[in-house]
């Protein structure tokens, strides 16, 4: 019998009330050691208010957590690393003393902070601003620096809050790197986002809240699963006895029909297409993508709200 996996962190019934509104309304979380795990939702989900209950920033209402063994979750503060949703450095120290200084917060000596931080912004690609103060660093360079200081102390379990909220391109995919890197070293990474390209790439497992309430827990697989394939069909030969063949959902797009793929499979259509004389002259299948599944769970108004 296989083994249930070590949790690094896990939390039952979390509700949190801001006056007489429920802004988190009885979230459960389960995060497996040594994973990357993702909390999604639309802005205003709920999503930061959760994480600082699951690091013992806010107490709950209602509900508990154990965070790395610890039923109080601060008592575990100097194995934790966190890059807060709105970010903040001082803008006359270097980088270096920048990426130390946090470190010292968390019980790291100096030395061997200003040694790690050397390495860690040579690595990250950001050896140039070494002794850089951080008024002259770009947004993106900063939120790096940052970040970096939220992890210098080789924490157990990091926590990081929209962390690729304002990043360009490129500072996205060193983001993306440093993130991997910190679970190849072995530890737990959870993050909150509203961009689903990323929860894509980099989850293993992921929760989607909306309105305060988780609705969906598990593997961007199974998310994927929640919604089926879908082809678009063009013929070769059409003509008006076309759509008969065709799924009842099926509809008119471009020289094309889209419609979901039947449960029997695209094989048995094609092959009634073709010996009605249709023919294929173009056909593809698309797979539903974590932004569908997300709009599809959260609403259509989601739409307004979330980058693809």
């Amino acid at each position: 019998m296989l083994q249930a996996p070590e949790l690094a962190l896990e939390a039952h019934g979390l509700v949190k009330l801001f006056g007489d509104r429920r802004v988190v309304d009885g979230i459960d979380i389960a995060v497996p050691a040594g994973s990357i795990y993702g909390v999604l939702g639309p802005n205003g989900a709920g999503k930061t208010t959760t994480l600082r209950m699951l690091l013992g920033i806010l107490e709950p209402d209602e509900g508990h957590r154990t965070l790395l063994g610890h039923a109080r979750p601060r008592e575990a503060s100097d194995r934790v690393g966190y890059l807060p949703e709105e970010r903040g450095l001082y803008p006359g120290m270097k980088a270096r003393e920048a990426i130390a200084f946090m470190g010292a917060l968390r019980g790291l000596d100096w030395r061997t902070g200003r040694k790690r931080a050397e390495a860690m912004l040579e690595k990250a690609g950001l050896g140039h601003a070494i002794d850089e103060k951080i008024r002259k660093l770009s947004k993106g360079m900063a939120q790096l620096v940052q970040l970096l200081g939220s992890v210098v102390h080789e924490p157990d379990f990091i926590v990081l809050d929209e962390p690729f909220s304002g990043l360009d391109p490129v500072n996205q995919n060193r983001l993306e790197a440093l993130i991997h890197a910190q679970r190849d070293r072995g530890a737990t990474i959870l993050f909150s986002t509203h961009v689903m390209a990323h929860a894509e790439r980099l989850c293993d497992r992921l929760t989607i809240i909306a309105r305060g309430q988780a609705r969906f827990e598990g593997t961007v697989a199974d998310a994927r699963a929640t919604l089926p394939y879908r082809a678009h069909y063009v013929p070769h030969f059409p003509s008006e006895s076309l759509p008969a063949l065709l799924p009842a959902d099926a509809v008119r797009e471009g020289d094309g029909w889209r419609f979901v793929v039947p449960d029997e499979g695209i094989e048995p259509l094609l092959s009634r297409l073709i010996a009605a004389g249709h023919g294929i002259s173009g056909l593809s299948i698309e797979r539903p993508s974590l932004h569908d599944v997300f709009v599809r769970i959260v609403g259509p108004e989601a739409l307004e709200e979330v980058p693809a």
